[in-house]
């Protein structure tokens, strides 16, 4: 038997800390986050340098932001720069990038499909096939089971 048994400390432990299966919403920082920067990705097109315009344009994405006037805005700049893309340029421009921004451009291909616009599917549909290609299913699968959307 225990000596001291009149003792309540044990009940002042808020159990929920520990528990791992806890949810808390991480939605700290979106306030400053204002898309990738449009004048550096019309210039990169202007010049003919997608590659560094796809690249521009998956920078700074506005993940943790409310604000639905930019991550349209950075929707419009991605679909802009994936649209200027020749069908033969897709393959060396998806496996450039990174395994977080081919997550990333998936993110925004189905954005895209979301919201259908003349020649944008067919285009989408091809971007989808490499990156998938290059991610795998588990790319999709991650984007489609992310909180955070763009």
């Amino acid at each position: 038997m225990s000596k001291n048994t009149r003792t309540d400390k044990f009940r002042r432990v808020n159990v929920d800390d520990y528990d791992e299966n806890n949810y808390v919403d991480e939605e700290e920082g979106g306030e400053n986050q204002l898309g990738p920067d449009e004048a550096e990705v019309d210039a990169s097109i202007r010049q003919g340098n997608l590659n560094a315009a796809l690249q521009a344009a998956l920078k700074n994405p506005p993940i943790n932001t409310k604000n639905q006037a930019v991550k349209d805005r950075a929707e419009s700049t991605v679909l802009k720069v994936l649209t200027s893309f020749k069908s033969n340029d897709i393959e060396k421009a998806v496996q450039s990038l990174d395994k977080n921004n081919i997550d990333l451009l998936m993110k925004y291909i189905y954005k895209g499909f979301e919201k259908p616009s003349e020649n944008s599917s067919a285009m989408l549909l091809q971007w989808h096939e490499k990156a998938l290609a290059a991610g795998g299913v588990g790319s999709v699968v991650r984007v489609l089971t992310a909180r955070k959307t763009v």
